[in-house]
Parts: C-alpha cells; sequence; structure tokens
C-alpha cells in the first residue's frame, strides 16, 4: 500500500443522489477488483467532525484507465467540499485495501447480494471479469428502492448481453413512488427470490454488501438455507 495524489478529471450524475468522481491513475498503480481505497481531502474549505477520510471502494475496474469511486451525497462538510471540487484538484489517496475479491476457483459460482451504494465494488468484479473471459458463473442481486436510486443499473444489466455466464436481477422495493419503468424482479431479496435463479443455495460463494442492516438480513437469509459462514463475504456500507 501507498500513498498516492491523484487529480479530480470528471464528476458526474450516476442515480438520484448518488455521485461518481473520476480521478487521474497513477503510474504503476496496481489493484484487484473489489478493493478500497482512503480518501482524504487536501486542505479543504470545510470540515466538521467526521473528519476529512472516507474509504471508499473502486467502482472501477483495474483495466479501466482512470480511478472511479461513487457515493451517495449527504450534507457533510467531507461531501460538500467534494461536490464543490473542480477539475485537476488533488485528493490523497491511500491503497489498495481490502479482500472483498473474487475467488479463484471457478467451480463455485459467485453470487452478489447488494443495495444501493454498495453497488460499487460489484461494478469493479463484474467488468474486470468480463474483460479477462472469467469462465466463473456469476449472479448479481441488486437492490434499491426504484430504478432511478440504482447507480450503474443499466451498465450492469447490459453485460448480460456479452457473457451468457452473468445473470443480472435487479429488484425494486418502492416501485409505487418510481416515475420510471420496471419490468424486473420487485420486493426484498429473499429466499424464494434466490431460488428462481438457483437450484442449489448451499454451492455458490457469496458476496454481501450495502447498508449494515441489509447486511445482517442477508446473512441470516444464507445461514437458515444451510449456507457455510465460510462461503459468506461480507463487506458493510455504513454513514455513506
Amino acid at each position: 500500500m501507498s500513498v498516492y495524489k491523484v487529480k479530480l478529471t470528471e464528476k458526474r450524475e450516476v442515480a438520484e443522489g448518488t455521485m461518481a468522481f473520476h480521478f487521474e491513475k497513477p503510474e504503476g498503480f496496481v489493484y484487484k477488483a473489489g478493493q478500497f481505497a482512503e480518501c482524504t481531502l487536501i486542505n479543504p474549505a470545510e470540515t466538521d467532525a467526521e473528519g476529512n477520510t472516507r474509504l471508499f471502494s473502486f467502482a472501477s475496474a483495474p483495466y479501466e484507465n482512470e480511478l472511479m469511486v461513487a457515493t451517495r451525497m449527504r450534507d457533510t462538510a467531507f461531501k460538500r467540499v467534494l461536490k464543490a471540487m473542480e477539475p485537476g484538484t488533488e485528493i490523497s489517496l491511500n491503497a489498495p485495501h481490502g479482500s472483498f475479491t473474487l475467488h479463484e476457483d471457478m467451480c463455485f459460482p459467485a453470487v452478489f447480494l447488494t443495495g444501493g451504494i454498495g453497488v460499487t465494488p460489484v461494478r469493479s468484479i463484474v467488468l474486470q471479469a468480463m474483460h479477462d473471459d472469467l469462465p466463473h458463473r456469476i449472479l448479481v442481486f441488486y437492490s434499491n428502492r426504484g430504478p432511478e436510486d440504482a447507480a450503474f443499473l443499466d451498465e450492469l444489466m447490459e453485460c448480460q448481453n456479452s457473457n451468457p455466464n452473468y445473470t443480472f436481477i435487479g429488484t425494486m422495493t418502492e416501485m409505487e413512488k418510481s416515475k420510471r419503468e420496471w419490468h424486473g424482479e420487485t420486493g426484498f431479496i429473499d429466499k424464494a427470490m434466490l431460488l428462481k435463479f438457483m437450484s442449489d443455495l448451499t454451492l455458490p460463494i457469496y458476496y454481501v454488501d450495502g447498508p449494515p442492516a441489509m447486511v445482517k438480513a442477508m446473512r441470516q437469509l444464507l445461514s437458515e438455507a444451510g449456507v457455510e459462514k465460510g462461503n459468506i463475504r461480507t463487506e458493510e456500507f455504513s454513514g455513506y
């Protein structure tokens, strides 16, 4: 792990209330899909009790030319400074960290159970797996209130067109409040939904990430379905 200064190249909205930030990739910087960075603002115009550092998973895949992170935009000093940053502004990056990365044994399917901004490392892992033409069977279950809240939704859906080993299952929990059409699953991820797409729930390696309440619920669901603890990998996204 090393500390780098990286320049902002672009910022954009990727869902309602969610922004992606693109940074120059330092020469020789190597990371694995699914890893994260410790991002620190340099001499910010304001600060608060939460401080000037946040942990962000890379939403970019390692083969891509830039580094990208994405986050929900809350009203904190850190997020206000981040949102106002102009291209060319530098931040400090301590990276890479983390082991939320794809397993190597292709005999076991990889199943991602994610929600909200927890999708960031999933985008990285899925795009890298497609790029490397990995033989792993990959299923992504992605839960949001509505399509407008779902970052990278269209991109993750389209990946199915190029790889028969990959299945995307989006589900929306509050479609009555949405203005967008949705023809996929609705309701929370549950055992019945998993069984629609998998015959044996005990076979895959599971990757669970998202808000703490969701991670807890998914761990319980999998445990009750007979999945061994060692086959469940988790990462919580709290306070983002």
